[in-house]
């Protein structure tokens, strides 16, 4: 796998991290500047789903990272599409029921990075 597919999809996974951070431990605090379509009296409430939803953008960040560590090439890419696959699935869906800026933050990551195993 090309160095520019390798970067792109740290850069998938670290997104990932980053929203299963805000998801999971700072959803009542910090999520509150990032997710500006909820209303403020919601986020207590719905506390315990975003932790579950959080925990959902882990396994896409440990499938990503987990491709980077695979040493047999085909099976890289092929699990390294899988995970970008299921990112940019995720986002199309976000996009269309939740916020349109879900389709860049992740959709359009995981899809350079879906060109770039396949092409570079």
């Amino acid at each position: 796998m090309s160095i520019i597919a390798k970067i792109i999809i740290t850069l998938v996974a670290i997104i990932h991290i980053y929203i299963v951070w805000l998801e999971m431990f700072a959803w009542t605090t910090k999520a509150k500047k990032v997710f500006r379509t909820i209303p403020e009296h919601l986020f207590e409430p719905t506390k315990v789903l975003a932790a579950n939803q959080g925990l959902y953008n882990g396994f896409l960040a440990a499938g990503l990272i987990w491709s980077l560590l695979i040493c047999d090439v085909d099976w890289s890419k092929n699990v390294a599409l899988f995970f970008l696959g299921c990112v940019a699935v995720a986002g199309i869906y976000g996009a269309i029921t939740a916020s349109k800026r879900i389709l860049y933050v992740q959709t359009v990551p995981a899809v350079l990075g879906i060109l770039a195993v396949l092409f570079l």
